[in-house]
């Protein structure tokens, strides 16, 4: 499928203080075989080298560098990116090294295909549940766990994981919705109006390795219950 793969991926990349792993992500990123590319990084005002990184970064593909001049939160890093896409397909890709870019291949099939216009990829599908040993990775895992049932029961969908960073959109799709929030919350917003449109999506299980607070994770308490607000708001008041 890949030989003579014609579309082009558009990846957006938001970046806050990954200056461990930017570069590792781009690597890997680059280096994927047959995937026509353009990648966008936007840098959300990061106060360690990630911006220098970037800047130097020897890019083989179609790029846009973005640099915001204060931290805004990753839905404003996807609302930055938008007016900047020239891919068929949009794929968002966290700046840190828990998702694997070589997912990328089972990720597009579906869309390249014309099985459905939407992708997740899924944490959860094909694997045995577990907790993880640290209290902080347990913690997420069943945070993660309530969110997609509740997601679930307001947009009536069977997802495993809505609240996955790997969201495959087709760009015509991906262009009808109008995003709003500037954080986390992004993405409740975007199932939950992918659900409005009445947009299948299409779940493929991913690699995953996720990271605890202590290295590096960024999401917070408040961010699930904005999520929950996210949810609500946009089913029911917009």
């Amino acid at each position: 499928m890949f030989n003579n793969y014609s579309k082009k991926l558009t990846i957006i990349i938001p970046c806050y203080n990954e200056e461990k792993t930017i570069k590792i992500i781009l690597e890997k990123i680059e280096n994927l075989n047959n995937i026509k590319k353009q990648i966008i990084v936007v840098d959300d005002f990061s106060k360690d080298n990630s911006k220098k990184i970037i800047e130097n970064f020897k890019f083989k593909s179609e790029n846009k560098l973005i640099f915001h001049s204060q931290n805004k939160g990753k839905g404003s890093c996807i609302i930055s990116s938008k007016p900047y896409i020239t891919g068929d397909i949009v794929l968002i890709q966290d700046a840190d090294l828990e998702y694997n870019p070589m997912n990328y291949y089972e990720l597009l099939k579906p869309i390249l295909s014309k099985e459905t216009n939407v992708v997740y990829g899924s944490r959860v599908l094909g694997k045995k549940r577990y907790l993880k040993n640290s209290y902080s990775k347990k913690y997420l895992i069943l945070a993660n766990h309530f969110l997609t049932i509740f997601s679930n029961i307001i947009n009536k969908q069977t997802l495993t994981d809505a609240h996955t960073c790997y969201k495959v959109i087709n760009t015509d799709t991906f262009n009808r919705i109008i995003l709003k929030e500037k954080g986390f919350a992004f993405c409740p917003e975007v199932t939950t109006k992918l659900s409005n449109l009445g947009e299948k999506i299409v779940e493929v299980p991913i690699d995953y390795n996720g990271r605890n607070y202590k290295e590096g994770k960024k999401i917070k308490l408040i961010d699930g219950i904005e999520a929950i607000v996210s949810i609500l708001k946009y089913k029911y008041l917009t």
